[in-house]
């Protein structure tokens, strides 16, 4: 019961890193048009983080995200020890990625740290894989950039052919007041989604310790807890990574904030509705990539997207690599 209890607490801390490694996500356009101080829009997305959960439990009727990540691995090779090792590996990327101001994805980490320490348990063995589950978010590595950056294109095209002729000074003090009910929708999503991955992890837990007896069993208090955590992390920031999606990819106006947000939130909203988890990080970068495409494309800074993109790609095999190493040294002591 006692390491049961080191994993629970584990991985609220990793909740709690992965708010404030992805605060960013949920706030870098609206600091980086000026609409909120940083201060302010931490608070605010925490808000809407939390209320995520009920979002989740009321409107979905379910976990749908926690449920795919808690089965990414075949339920026999799950055991305490491997949830612990992925958990340690996953939050070592986070800090080491968060620490160099790259927004790499928490979703990717999480799943490559499982299943690294996994296959490690197998002897190396990669049948432990529930590829069923895998493979769907390995293919929104690509597709939920794509989907966010295709729907603030079109986004930004209609509000700016149906504004083409509104005062500019009156178009811009709305658009900064939209931004908050963007900015609130993209908080929404990320809430939903990102909490419940360590939801599912929870959740694996407990089904290994014999605690209940499938995912679904999951007492009440867990989700509450992981949106909560995610909740507290998001309101302590993650400066470094604002300055990254805020600023360095392209310059954002208002309006292209609304455009952004609006096209993240709509991407997370329909990847919940499947139960894949992607990563919000992704997801916000290609639709701020696709505002930026709308005046020209070297308005993007593809030097800064590149070297983004190689971070997504790698998560999941660095992730699975710590996670194994991990493994092999807690074997030794435990």
């Amino acid at each position: 019961m006692a390491f049961l209890i080191v994993i629970i607490i584990l991985a609220f801390i990793f909740d709690y890193i992965n708010g404030f490694h992805d605060a960013a996500n949920s706030i870098a356009t609206i600091v980086s048009t000026k609409v909120l101080t940083p201060f302010q829009a931490v608070l605010w997305a925490a808000v809407f983080n939390f209320a995520a959960f009920f979002m989740s439990k009321y409107i979905y009727g379910e976990f749908r995200v926690g449920n795919t990540i808690a089965k990414t691995v075949f339920e026999q090779f799950i055991t305490l020890k491997v949830i612990f090792c992925g958990l340690l590996a996953a939050i070592a990327w986070n800090l080491m990625t968060w620490w160099y101001g790259i927004p790499s994805s928490s979703s990717h980490t999480l799943i490559g740290g499982f299943i690294g320490a996994a296959v490690a348990n197998a002897h190396g063995s990669f049948d432990v894989i529930n590829y069923s589950k895998v493979m769907p978010t390995v293919y929104f590595i690509v597709l939920a950039p794509f989907i966010g950056m295709v729907v603030a294109f079109v986004i930004t095209v209609l509000i700016v052919n149906i504004c083409k002729r509104a005062n500019p000074f009156r178009a811009e003090n709305w658009f900064k007041r939209l931004q908050l009910l963007s900015s609130a929708a993209l908080s929404l999503g990320h809430g939903g989604n990102d909490a419940q991955k360590v939801m599912g992890i929870i959740a694996a837990a407990m089904v290994a310790h014999g605690s209940i007896e499938k995912i679904t069993d999951v007492p009440n208090w867990v989700p509450l807890a992981c949106f909560t955590a995610i909740a507290l992390g998001t309101m302590s920031g993650g400066w470094k990574i604002v300055k990254t999606m805020g600023t360095r990819i392209t310059k954002v106006t208002p309006l292209e904030g609304v455009a952004a947000e609006s096209a993240g939130a709509i991407t997370l909203y329909l990847t919940e509705t499947l139960g894949i988890p992607v990563s919000t990080t992704h997801t916000i970068t290609g639709s701020i990539i696709g505002v930026g495409a709308t005046k020209r494309l070297s308005a993007v800074r593809w030097g800064v997207t590149v070297s983004l993109l190689w971070a997504w790609i790698m998560t999941i095999p660095i992730s699975a690599l710590i996670a194994a190493a991990v493994y092999f040294i807690v074997n030794l002591f435990i």
